[in-house]
C-alpha cells in the first residue's frame, strides 16, 4: 500500500523538495530558466552576489531532482547551457506565482515589519 507523503514527517522524502524551493538561489535559477536557456556566466551575471561555488552547487542540485537540464558543447573552453526540464517547468510557473505575490505586497509586508519593530501591534 503507498503512503500518502507527510512532509511534517521528518523521513519524508519531500521535504527534500521543499528545502530546494525554499533555497533562495534555487528559485532564482528557476525564475531566470523559466524564460530561456543560459549559460553558466549569464547565470552567474544575472543573479547579483551568487558565488560561483553556490551557483554550481546549486546548479547539481536542480538538476539532480531533475529540474533542470544541463548541456555541454565541445568548446575550449567547454560551453555549458542550462534550461528547465519538463517538471522544472511545471516547479518554475508556480515559483513565479510566488515572486509575483511578494513584487505585489512588498510594502505592506515591508510596513509589518516596521510596525512589529516599533512595537506596535498587527492589525
Amino acid at each position: 500500500m503507498l503512503h500518502r507523503p507527510d512532509p511534517f514527517n521528518a523521513q519524508c522524502p519531500t521535504r527534500q523538495v521543499l528545502d530546494r524551493i525554499g533555497d533562495k538561489w534555487a528559485v532564482l535559477v528557476l525564475i531566470l530558466l523559466e524564460q530561456e536557456t543560459l549559460r553558466f556566466n549569464e547565470l552567474r551575471r544575472r543573479i547579483d552576489n551568487i558565488s560561483q561555488k553556490m551557483l554550481s552547487q546549486t546548479l547539481k542540485s536542480l538538476e539532480r531532482d531533475g529540474l533542470i537540464s544541463r548541456r555541454a558543447f565541445p568548446t575550449v573552453p567547454v560551453t555549458v547551457e542550462y534550461s528547465l526540464t519538463p517538471l522544472g517547468r511545471t516547479l518554475a510557473s508556480t515559483v513565479t506565482a510566488l515572486t509575483q505575490w511578494a513584487e505585489a505586497h512588498i510594502g505592506e509586508v515591508e510596513e509589518a515589519q516596521r510596525r512589529y519593530d516599533r512595537g506596535e501591534i498587527a492589525a
